[in-house]
Order: C-alpha cells, then sequence, then structure tokens
C-alpha cells in the first residue's frame, strides 16, 4: 500500500527500512525523518504523516528493548546529575 504519494514511499518500504535500522543498531531511535533519509528521500508535504506513523507503530522492531521497559519514570541522566 502506498503511505506517502509524494515520494512514493510503500508500507513495504517503511518495514525494511526499519527492519534494516534495527537490525544495525539493536538501540538506535527509529524516527521518521531516519526513515525517509534510509530510503534516500525526504518529507515533501507532511500530508500522510499519520499514515507513516501509524504504519510505523505495526513493525514488531519498533517495541521498546526489554532492557528499557523497567526504568523509573521520571529518571534520565540529566535529573541523576543534579542530585
Amino acid at each position: 500500500m502506498i503511505i506517502c504519494h509524494c515520494q512514493k514511499i510503500t508500507d513495504h518500504d517503511i518495514h525494511a527500512a526499519i527492519d534494516w535500522m534495527r537490525a544495525a543498531d539493536m538501540h538506535t531511535i527509529i524516527t521518521p525523518g531516519k526513515i525517509y533519509r534510509a530510503l534516500g528521500k525526504a518529507a515533501d508535504c507532511g500530508g500522510c504523516m499519520s499514515l507513516f506513523l501509524t504504519t510505523m507503530r505495526t513493525n514488531s522492531n519498533m517495541e521498546v528493548p526489554m532492557q528499557l521497559r523497567k526504568l523509573r519514570r521520571g529518571q534520565t541522566q540529566e535529573n541523576r546529575d543534579e542530585r
């Protein structure tokens, strides 16, 4: 299914880019911008963004890694440094 008509990006393209990025680095933060760059494209009008994000979220490689799921809320590196 075509997700972005301006750049002719399909759901298959999005899933392939996510899978490739996750295989290359398990801890990378995957964003729409990184997916566009991985595909050699750039966002144009943004009309597809809600469908683009929905498609991203359906990919099993977008799940939060197990080791990051149990982190305490609100505790960041910045907060720890202030104490």
